[in-house]
């Protein structure tokens, strides 16, 4: 797992392509301007869903984890928590499915305010869980960059 602000996106250049593109789509975009869904930057290689939801009170959430992908999680606006913890350290609830690339856990974990302006990167290896309340429920906008991992 990274957390950091997007200000300093091009310290992560060198950890791969797939990201580097990913920043770059982040550093350039405004996403005031762009509607929610998904928006293929490289077909099912490299692409973003952009969101906007209500976070949600952390007994809502779930820990999940990803085989296929990385997840680039940048908060556009507003603020939510995020939780992380090593998938060893967590009990499988729901097995991995394939065509939805995720599997569901529980257990416990550690937790991050994120903050508009920020990112958070989740690797296979990285449970998490997202969209999460800092206070009170509040308005997000998040984009999700998918990056796949081969």
């Amino acid at each position: 797992m990274i957390i950091d602000s997007i200000d300093n996106a091009r310290l992560y250049d060198g950890i791969g392509k797939g990201l580097q593109a990913a920043f770059a789509y982040l550093l350039k975009t405004d996403f005031a301007k762009i509607v929610p869904g998904r928006h293929d930057l490289d077909g099912n290689n490299l692409y973003a869903l952009v969101q906007h939801y209500q976070t949600k009170p952390r007994e809502q959430g779930l820990w999940e984890a990803h085989r296929r992908y990385v997840d680039l999680q940048y908060v556009a606006e507003g603020v939510e928590t995020m939780g992380y913890a090593p998938l060893g350290s967590l009990r499988m609830t729901k097995a991995y499915a394939p065509s939805d690339d995720f599997a569901l856990f529980e257990g416990k974990g550690d937790f991050v305010t994120v903050s508009a302006g920020m990112f958070v990167v989740f690797f296979p290896e990285d449970a998490h869980m997202p969209s999460l309340a800092a206070a009170a429920p509040a308005p997000v906008v998040k984009v999700v960059v998918k990056v796949a991992v081969a």
